[in-house]
């Protein structure tokens, strides 16, 4: 009897697996469908909404079209690549205007990318200090610009920046003549060099000014932002770190605080602290504050058509300006729609570079982590 019984229990796990293994496959395609049934709203909205666009988008970079027939009707005079063409090899006013819109526009992600990630990190470890009273006062001031309308924060700094505003008068103050900030078109670059004697504004050498690249002289391509470009990006930092202070907050208070006390216990001070536990620790964070401030840097549109419009003498242009302002100014939607696809390849490419570099590092410190223990025991 009993050895009945422990062949009818020995058994019954694997007639179990065997009923549970025919009904395995059966039962992960009805949560496929379920899951795809959930999902499936979702999924036809992005389509209809974001790919679908995307796609006419690219279709229209194709064509020479003014916007007045349908494009896909074949109305419109299909050009091929020669949109692309002309914002990079053929001489032009349109090559012209697009590699000034990028010249201007890299300066821009030059400057604003490090001073808004630097400036929220340091908010972030400011208001993340335990003897601090008020800390939600001051989170929601450093926090507040960004949820402030942009329009309504640059039209601000137009009555801030003005010849005779108030950041002109406090200048004065301090024995400083202010410049007309809107309308100075003078590169950042030349001022501060010719402000030292070390070369002419007004006089640029030959050398520079005769030779150049992409339809630009390097004179231009050196000159760095303009006085007026320097305006915007004094609102994009101030406006954009109060958002990356509270992610880089998030991570500070989700690390340990015994690595921290182990660490000070060990003899390591402040910037040891932070350059050795801190950093490694927001590492993932500092990634996606850096690859938000990318894409947000080569989109930069709302502050440019406010502040501006690309003036004075195209040095605030940008390239999502530029093709707003081809398209919808100039009726020529082709050209417009090229521009902002080599705007999309840009951000792709930055955004994988950064990837890949991140990836490098990641992948080394796990090799020397792993190579530890074995080097300790062979020895």
């Amino acid at each position: 009897m009993r050895t009945a019984t422990a062949e009818a229990a020995a058994t019954a796990p694997g007639r179990g697996a065997t009923t549970a293994a025919r009904r395995g496959p059966a039962s992960a395609r009805g949560q496929g469908l379920w899951g795809w049934l959930f999902v499936s709203p979702m999924v036809v909205i992005l389509g209809l909404f974001l790919v679908l666009p995307v796609v006419m988008a690219l279709w229209v970079s194709l064509l020479n079209w003014d916007g007045q027939s349908n494009p896909f009707s074949g109305a419109a005079d299909f050009v091929g690549l020669r949109n692309y063409q002309d914002l990079f090899t053929h001489d032009g006013l349109t090559r012209t205007l697009f590699m000034t819109s990028l010249r201007n526009n890299l300066y821009y992600v030059l400057l604003v990318v490090p001073l808004q990630t630097g400036l929220a990190l340091a908010l972030a470890l400011a208001v993340n200090q335990r003897r601090l009273r008020g800390k939600g006062l001051f989170r929601t001031a450093f926090y507040f610009p960004s949820v402030t309308s942009s329009i309504a924060v640059s039209t601000v700094f137009l009555f801030l920046f003005q010849s005779s505003g108030a950041v002109n008068s406090l200048l004065k103050w301090v024995g400083i003549k202010g410049p007309n900030w809107f309308t100075d078109a003078r590169g950042l670059v030349w001022v501060v060099l010719g402000g030292l004697g070390l070369v002419d504004p007004a006089a640029p050498p030959a050398a520079l000014a005769d030779h150049g690249m992409l339809g630009l002289s390097w004179w231009d391509w050196f000159s760095g932002p303009s006085i007026a470009m320097c305006t915007i990006i004094f609102l994009v930092v101030w406006t954009t770190s109060g958002t990356f202070m509270l992610m880089f907050l998030a991570a500070l208070q989700d690390i340990p605080e015994a690595q921290l006390e182990s660490a000070r216990l060990d003899g390591a001070n402040r910037r040891q602290v932070l350059r050795h536990v801190i950093v490694p620790a927001l590492r993932p964070v500092l990634f996606l504050v850096i690859t938000l401030g990318l894409i947000g840097t080569w989109q930069v549109f709302d502050q440019v058509y406010v502040m501006s419009q690309g003036a004075p003498d195209n040095t605030t242009l940008t390239p999502a300006y530029l093709s707003y302002s081809v398209s919808f100014k100039d009726a020529r939607y082709g050209t417009g729609a090229a521009i902002s696809f080599v705007l999309l390849a840009i951000i792709l490419l930055m955004t994988g570079l950064q990837r890949l570099v991140l990836r490098e590092r990641d992948g080394r410190s796990r090799r020397g982590r792993g190579n530890g223990p074995t080097r300790k025991a062979g020895r």
